[in-house]
């Protein structure tokens, strides 16, 4: 048990840093990481995912973007109006989904950004 309390403390502070550093943290460290250090089941990694970031990462990395100058707060308003409906109505779609097409789902998604990432200029 403890040695799996300290591989999430190291989850947490490579997912912190990363969030503070270049804005990923959730879908890109800790799911995978939950899923493949921890062997968490793909619903449980996300779940637990969205409960690690909102109060932590989000208050601290945002403090210093925001003294930085660096915040649109009514976009950003209107973003997290957006997040809560949309968190709603995606936890619920993804519980209807099986676990592999999820996982899969999930896997797409990354890597379909990480093409457009890269190729861009």
């Amino acid at each position: 048990m403890t040695q799996r309390l300290l591989g999430g403390l190291l989850i947490g502070i490579t997912a912190g840093t990363l969030a503070g550093l270049i804005g990923i943290g959730g879908g890109l460290i800790i799911v995978p990481a939950l899923t493949y250090i921890l062997n968490f089941d793909q619903y449980t990694a996300q779940g637990t995912s969205l409960a690690i970031l909102l109060p932590p990462t989000g208050l601290f990395a945002f403090v210093q973007y925001y003294k930085a100058g660096h915040v649109n707060v009514p976009i950003a308003v209107m973003v997290a109006l957006g997040a809560l409906a949309g968190g709603y109505f995606g936890g619920g779609w993804a519980q209807e989904l099986s676990a592999p097409v999820l996982r899969k789902t999930f896997a797409v998604i990354m890597v379909l950004i990480a093409v457009k990432m890269f190729t861009e200029k």
